[in-house]
């Protein structure tokens, strides 16, 4: 089958375009999911960050909160009889 030249130019014209259309969009994707990976990534690592962090934080905001617990018990236990004592007298 004998094509024209100018029919034959035409259709590796075409196959050029699509080839290249093909390939844009093949490097969008690309690009999208190592977007998608990174973001991935940092949303693994913040989670990672948050998690150690509590986890370090936590026992000392026990601590603190033992330590703390008394004496605000203790100075509540002193300052009642004293304002029962205003109520009584009033």
């Amino acid at each position: 089958m004998a094509t024209s030249k100018a029919k034959r130019s035409e259709a590796a014209k075409k196959a050029a375009r699509t080839r290249k259309r093909n390939a844009a969009k093949k490097a969008a994707e690309a690009a999208k999911a190592a977007a998608a990976r990174k973001r991935s990534a940092a949303a693994k690592k913040a989670a990672a960050t948050r998690k150690s962090t509590a986890r370090k934080a936590a026992p000392k905001r026990k601590a603190a909160k033992r330590r703390a617990a008394p004496k605000r018990k203790s100075a509540a236990r002193k300052a009642a009889p004293k304002r029962k004592a205003a109520k009584r007298r009033r």
